[in-house]
């Protein structure tokens, strides 16, 4: 039950980006890219760190088919099957079948955040704990991502929330449905590796890689370093 708690707080992160698109002057383009750089080093660090050896304790030698999986899918929903995304806000006009394809494939994506922060749970606090900071951290630039499409897209702003608040009842969902498929018990850790990992190194980092100076590198770097500073206390 506590994984469906968990799950909802993550869920709450999505909803925050889709509402501060109402507050967006608030927010500079330049900050954005500051978050999505320490989550990208964040999130990175989590899959290859935590998720990628433990699903192989789990699965053993078909764990690795799954992390591809999981990296794959994502690919296949967010850029292969849609002609327009990327985190951050939005700024040029789509198509109204670019939000909802974005919307679907994202969707996928948090119904396996779901599933990766009630897997993790099942395997200790710690690891639950930390995984969760590594998907909190990046649902408010997913929520700002959609909601912005939508409205890039001609839909109203109540359509833009409504859509990042469906991407945190996916991730819900995909918690609810750890706890009762025994598929995703198994094997429901490498499928999360496998997103994660694509998540940070194929969403998140090109976001601030041709930025010049050092600003975004730190805060990838200290994502990183926060990560294995709350590793190195867990081990302890």
């Amino acid at each position: 039950m506590h994984a469906l708690f968990y799950a909802s707080i993550a869920a709450a992160g999505n909803l925050a980006g889709g509402l501060v698109l109402t507050a967006r002057d608030q927010w500079s383009r330049r900050s954005i890219e500051f978050v999505l750089a320490f989550s990208a080093g964040f999130l990175v660090a989590v899959s290859l760190g935590e998720l990628v050896p433990e699903s192989v304790i789990r699965g053993g030698a078909q764990a690795g088919w799954w992390m591809l999986g999981g990296f794959v899918m994502v690919h296949l929903t967010q850029h292969a099957l849609v002609g327009h995304f990327h985190f951050g806000e939005e700024t040029h006009a789509v198509s109204r079948s670019v939000g909802i394809s974005a919307l679907i494939g994202l969707m996928l994506h948090t119904l396996v955040d779901g599933v990766a922060i009630a897997t993790s749970f099942a395997v200790s606090d710690g690891m639950g704990y930390v995984v969760l900071a590594a998907i909190v951290l990046h649902k408010l630039p997913e929520g700002l991502a959609i909601g912005s499409l939508f409205i890039a897209s001609g839909r109203s702003v109540a359509a833009a929330i409504g859509a990042a608040g469906a991407l945190g009842l996916a991730t819900i969902i995909g918690a609810a449905l750890a706890g009762q498929v025994d598929f995703l018990a198994t094997h429901g850790l490498a499928l999360s590796a496998g997103v994660t990992l694509y998540v940070g190194g194929s969403n998140l980092i090109p976001e601030f890689q041709g930025r010049t100076g050092w600003s975004h590198n730190a805060c990838f770097f200290g994502g990183v370093a926060a990560y294995a500073a709350v590793a190195v206390t867990l081990a302890q």
